[in-house]
């Protein structure tokens, strides 16, 4: 499956011009739910209950030139970007986890958590 185009966006931003688009990008979502588990010793089974918070982990790569990779790193310094997820197409606040960047191939790897606000 061909890549998809990635959005990002500065926490201060506001207009259009403000979003940086990644062509070509894998994105991969995983979402958890938060559940309490309680064991009683001595009786069957446990009970589960679900505390209705999801979590939700972006893992996005792809390539990025050296100027675009300045504006991510400068977005990763700077508070939290938005995001636009195109599974659900909804602007998405997030904090970056983790990223890397391998100039001799201009490869990326950004992994995103949503704030739930």
């Amino acid at each position: 499956m061909p890549g998809i185009d990635f959005f990002i966006r500065p926490a201060t931003g506001t207009s259009s011009s403000d979003w940086l688009r990644i062509p070509n990008a894998d994105i991969k979502v995983r979402m958890t739910r938060r559940l309490t588990r309680t064991v009683i010793r001595g009786q069957e089974g446990d009970d589960l209950h679900d505390e209705g918070s999801e979590s939700t982990v972006y893992t996005v790569r792809g390539e990025l030139s050296l100027d675009e990779y300045k504006s991510v790193i400068s977005m990763f310094r700077t508070g939290q970007p938005y995001i636009h997820d195109p599974f659900e197409e909804r602007d998405v606040k997030v904090i970056f986890a983790a990223m890397e960047y391998d100039s001799s191939n201009e490869q990326f790897m950004f992994e995103l958590l949503e704030d739930v606000i």
